[in-house]
């Protein structure tokens, strides 16, 4: 592993451009701390906004829905220096390009990991027992009443969870799904310790394929980048038995969209779980028209305990920088 290079000057009051509005408290403190400048639309900049905005200040702060690509960073001003990312995700920031051009990049781990993790949990048990549905039909007027065979699901207790990615995220759900009564199957690059697997009772598979045949409920909890892209594609789904739930929040494109409807449209998955999309915000009007999927708008780390704690790290990664020191949460040359 490459080691981590550090900040080579100080930078006592940088110049910060931020994309987005952020939570009042974080906007004051920044504000007060740096010379700052603030989109306080909460609407993401276009590439007009966004390229200006980097042709003039020593760190952009940007946000998952600004696409930092490598014409942009080529255009950016020699004064920028960090690219302090609002969020853990990093795969809407060209860090090849960035690192050529002598530019750190952080993020914030951990800050949103309980968060993420009780929406997937959420989900996990909302589409076996048919939650959304349920809701619809109170608020159309419709329902008649408690039946025998009414609005009948599966429940959870006893099926088998797949995880894929068994990082901070994927072992908070892990523990909370153990706590619903599920097995736990995962598949990770490398396997956890013997002492982690037996706190979850987890089975650890090293060939994805062979782990997909055997769960019940699939989640994924990778970070989107080239390894993987469309990694559930539709051999991956043509693996899984008919009676599965897809559950994801972490990143679209991890899953193929038109694989994973055409699944659904056709019986060949029981059902999904989104909170996130491939092209965010337009969503495929086929998935829209299935009764067996659960979206919500990518609100898996939306707590404000968990913007307020984003952005307190995002101000620490800045301070640590200016003052000529390496960034705490600095991303390094395995995320690309």
């Amino acid at each position: 592993m490459a080691e981590r290079p550090t900040s080579s000057r100080r930078c006592p009051n940088p110049s910060v451009a931020v994309t987005r509005e952020l939570p009042d408290t974080i906007m004051e403190r920044m504000e007060a701390l740096f010379d700052t400048r603030i989109n306080r639309a909460d609407q993401s900049l276009d590439r007009t906004g966004l390229a200006a905005a980097m042709r003039d200040c020593d760190v952009l702060v940007p946000t998952v829905t600004d696409s930092i690509d490598a014409n942009l960073i080529a255009g950016a001003g020699d004064r920028l220096k960090l690219i302090a990312n609002f969020g853990a995700g990093v795969n809407h920031i060209d860090l090849k390009a960035a690192r050529a051009r002598g530019i750190i990049v952080t993020n914030t781990p951990g800050v949103l990991t309980e968060d993420t993790a009780d929406m997937t949990m959420a989900l996990i048990v909302s589409v076996p027992r048919r939650l959304a549905e349920g809701e619809k039909l109170v608020r159309s007027g419709t329902w008649k009443g408690w039946s025998p065979g009414g609005m009948l699901g599966h429940r959870i207790g006893g099926k088998a969870l797949g995880i894929v990615g068994m990082g901070r995220i994927g072992q908070a759900v892990a523990r909370r799904a153990r706590a619903f009564g599920l097995t736990i199957h995962y598949h990770n690059r490398h396997r956890l310790p013997k002492v982690v697997e037996a706190e979850f009772g987890a089975q650890w598979h090293p060939n994805l394929d062979a782990m997909l045949g055997r769960i019940d409920i699939l989640t994924i909890h990778t970070p989107r980048n080239a390894q993987s892209e469309n990694l559930i594609d539709a051999a991956r789904i043509a693996l899984m038995r008919p009676h599965v739930y897809l559950i994801n929040a972490s990143r679209g494109g991890i899953v193929d969209e038109d694989a994973l409807t055409d699944a659904l449209e056709n019986g060949r998955l029981a059902g999904a779980g989104l909170d996130v999309w491939r092209h965010e915000p337009a969503i495929d009007p086929r998935l829209l028209a299935l009764p067996n999927v659960v979206m919500t708008p990518h609100m898996g780390s939306a707590t404000y305990e968990g913007r307020v704690a984003t952005g307190e790290k995002v101000m620490a990664n800045i301070r640590m920088w200016a003052d000529g020191h390496r960034p705490p949460d600095q991303v390094l040359e395995g995320w690309i």
